[in-house]
């Protein structure tokens, strides 16, 4: 009895359908175009070039707060040095603002700095990440990320925040190791 009942309520069902009369399916898509295939694989091939590699995570991020001070040494370096740091005693070379910038840029940017100070062996930087709390109350952004890359960076042996004519807890000094100027810093 059950088979009668499902039949007729699958007969009911495709009432009005009709059956396909080729065996074709229709898919709407053009045929490929070889030229088309192969720009698409180059400009794939660009894309994954592209991507970088900086060694710089955003895993754990330290979340600090806007006037909370950036102070951190890699083991082995000096205290006395550090204290110099700290008190805007070792002249900078070179300063990065990254006021504005999404955290991405701010990265990039950040990498590209330490990479050109250290290249011409520049002792000290200053970065400027700036303490701008956010509207949804939450910790500075940027100040977060910049004083957890900078632990992370391999160049850097240590950083403090600025004095205020340099731009208090909203900049830091950050030291950088030298390896083929005279007193070497390792």
């Amino acid at each position: 009895m059950q088979e009668d009942d499902d039949f007729s309520l699958f007969k009911s069902a495709v009432k009005g359908v009709k059956p396909i009369t080729h065996a074709r399916a229709e898919t709407g898509k053009p045929r490929d175009n070889r030229e088309q295939i192969a720009k698409r694989r180059a400009n794939a091939q660009v894309s994954v070039e592209q991507v970088r590699i900086d060694g710089l995570s955003d895993q754990f991020v330290i979340d600090v707060g806007a006037e909370d001070e950036l102070y951190w040494a890699r083991p082995g370096v000096q205290d006395a040095q550090m204290r110099k740091l700290k008190a805007g005693q070792i002249p900078f070379e070179g300063s990065l603002d990254l006021h504005g910038l999404s955290v991405e840029r701010a990265r990039e940017q950040l990498w590209d700095f330490i990479a050109e100070a250290s290249k011409y062996e520049i002792r000290c930087v200053r970065v400027t990440h700036g303490k701008a709390a956010r509207l949804d109350g939450k910790r500075p952004l940027i100040k977060s990320h910049v004083n957890t890359w900078l632990r992370q960076h391999p160049q850097v042996l240590g950083f403090a925040s600025c004095t205020p004519r340099h731009g208090g807890a909203g900049a830091v000094y950050v030291m950088l190791k030298r390896t083929m100027l005279e007193g070497r810093d390792e």
